[in-house]
């Protein structure tokens, strides 16, 4: 017959096959985490709970949705930054072309006021 299972005997062996896997990784004199450590850092609020519950979210999407409004934020910034810094390159590019054109038909324009006046 079967001997009976006992559960207290089972977890024994797996707690000593987990001690004998972490020596031979040689991480023996490292210390687990904190429990208080991880808890702390994951459980939302009980206010955080009530305020996603009221506005239909949960802390994940929250957080999602402003790590993408952010990015959303910093490529405007980034692109309104570019077209600008275009735009002054179009400007500083045809600033030359432009005076030129504006000094041919001014100095056009009084031939023709000075040729009236005779």
């Amino acid at each position: 017959m079967d001997k009976p299972h006992n559960p207290l005997n089972h977890s024994t062996h797996l707690l000593d096959d987990l001690e004998s896997i972490r020596e031979l990784l040689g991480d023996s004199d490292l210390q687990p985490p904190l429990l208080t450590e991880t808890v702390e850092q994951s459980v939302p609020t009980l206010d955080e709970r009530v305020d996603h519950a009221q506005h239909g979210t949960s802390p994940r999407q929250d957080d999602a949705q402003t790590r993408r409004q952010d990015m959303l934020l910093h490529l405007d910034s980034e692109l309104r930054a570019a077209a600008q810094s275009i735009m002054q390159e179009v400007i500083n590019d045809f600033t030359p072309h432009i005076e030129t054109e504006i000094k041919r038909r001014l100095a056009a324009r009084m031939e023709r006021l000075l040729n009236s006046q005779d």
